[in-house]
């Protein structure tokens, strides 16, 4: 099979212009997509105790904050094969693809939250830049105890060194009181004013304004609770929470992780006018929504374990943050490879938005590609479908179909039309489509790098009017 590399030199064959007789119209050029990256060795036993070498490895609910020296990420403090060193794990990148180990910004766990919590190592880590100074908020608990506490730490720098300013909010494990500290996001409101979004399973998510002149709770108590799930069900895990708001659309968006953290982990979204909730659905359903049956369907869902037919595959990615980085967005997240689920890596993507304001991932891990227009003529060809259908436990298997130049889908089950807005939005209107049933899909379109088979692809992502999201990849583009 050709490499895009090639495809792409040669689509300045394929691309027919769309002028007029005065000839002043030009054609839509090919796009650029990004250079081949410097890949990760999967499963890797040779850097398991040397950190120096951990780039993508053993990074567990990572957070992102862009700084005037590069991208940080703070993560959990696991290992795979050994015990974890506690300390908050950090890593620093120039470009979002290639990251170095930086080390553990503190020297274990801070006094009063071990003495609290009894905890083993450090959860959830997140950074906000206030002023001149960096305010970590960092989690202790140990699993399956609402034994938990936040704390916070300040430095002058993204590296360190950290002072110590002791426990922000924490929770007892005792029955009455079922709120659970940890998972802490800090976000600065349309206003200007400082909240933390926190918590996990038991009671749910919660809301707290800060002071902003020391980082801690501005009033007593817990705050408000935005999303929670039936715990007593099967699928009634809830955490992670990270909000991001999007001045173009004048939202808020509580990002959420559901499920089992080895398992079926995926992540959900729901948006806001208030940054205080509440917080709904694609489908108009309240995250505080415990009483509806399945529970899945509460949360749109916007990622979750697959495989494409080539290469390896990943499950459980979850407990995300997002970048806004300018007018970009990006979703940066764990996942865990299928051939051994004990490995997590870190995963960034671009992040694109609906016409109606929703967030969408990309289906490939970010190399570098920017949204550019694209020519209808590369557009036919063989695609491979995934639809992060929430009904779905686990990994979700791609489909593969076909776009015709004359407009048409055909699938093996199925089939439909298609058009193209002639920039970057691709529609699927399908009479019955390789998931069942009838649905139109808005796409969007990216010029990426296909992880899988090492080599450039088209690749697109969107939602249909199920409120499903959908992905796409260009396998074969069609001869000409």
């Amino acid at each position: 099979m050709k490499s895009y590399k090639s495809v792409a030199a040669l689509m300045l064959l394929f691309v027919v212009g769309v002028t007029g007789c005065n000839g002043e119209e030009e054609a839509t050029p090919p796009p650029t997509f990004p250079e081949a990256p410097k890949d990760t060795k999967l499963y890797d036993t040779s850097i398991l105790n040397d950190e120096s070498r951990w780039t993508v490895n053993n990074a567990h609910d990572p957070a992102i904050i862009k700084t005037d020296q590069g991208y940080y990420v703070y993560s959990t403090d696991v290992r795979v094969a050994g015990e974890p060193k506690p300390g908050v794990m950090v890593r620093k990148s120039t470009d979002l693809i290639n990251w170095t180990w930086v080390g553990q910004a503190l020297p274990g766990i801070p006094e009063e939250a071990l003495h609290w919590t009894g905890a083993t190592n450090l959860w959830a880590p997140d950074v906000i830049q206030v002023g001149d100074t960096y305010r970590m908020y960092y989690s202790a608990s140990s699993f399956g105890s609402t034994q938990s506490a936040i704390g916070l730490q300040t430095s002058k720098s993204p590296e360190g060194p950290w002072t110590d300013e002791g426990i922000v909010v924490k929770t007892a494990a005792q029955e009455k009181d079922r709120l659970n500290a940890i998972d802490a996001n800090p976000i600065v409101d349309a206003d200007g004013k400082m909240w933390m979004v926190y918590g996990s399973f038991f009671d749910g998510i919660y809301i707290a304004e800060l002071d902003p002149a020391t980082g801690k709770l501005k009033q007593d108590g817990y705050g408000t609770r935005i999303a929670a799930r039936d715990c007593a069900t099967a699928d009634g895990a809830v955490e992670g929470p990270y909000i991001v708001y999007n001045p173009t659309f004048k939202k808020y968006y509580l990002f959420v992780s559901y499920d089992s953290l080895f398992e079926d982990y995926n992540v959900r979204v729901a948006r806001s006018d208030s940054i205080t909730g509440p917080y709904t659905d694609v489908n108009d359903m309240d995250l505080l929504d415990t009483a509806h049956l399945p529970q899945y369907e509460v949360g749109t869902k916007l990622l979750g374990g697959y495989r494409f037919s080539e290469g390896e595959g990943w499950i459980a990615p979850g407990h995300n943050s997002v970048l806004k980085d300018g007018d970009d967005y990006y979703i940066v997240h764990h996942a865990r490879g299928e051939t051994d689920k004990h490995w997590p890596y870190l995963h960034v993507r671009k992040m694109l938005w609906t016409s109606d304001g929703w967030p969408v991932v990309s289906p490939e891990r970010y190399a570098g590609e920017r949204e550019q227009n694209i020519p209808r003529s590369m557009l036919a060809g063989t695609w491979e479908g995934i639809a992060m259908d929430p009904s779905v436990n686990g990994q979700v298997q791609s489909v593969p179909y076909t776009l015709t130049d004359s407009g048409n889908i055909e699938a093996e089950t199925g089939g439909g039309t298609w058009t193209f807005d002639g920039k970057q939005t691709l529609t699927l209107t399908w009479t019955e489509s390789p998931w069942g049933g009838a649905s139109t899909e808005e796409m969007k379109l990216l010029p990426a790098w296909d992880w899988e088979r090492n080599q450039s692809a088209l690749v697109m992502t969107g939602m249909n009017d199920h409120g499903i999201a959908v992905w796409g990849k260009q396998i074969e583009a069609a001869s000409k």
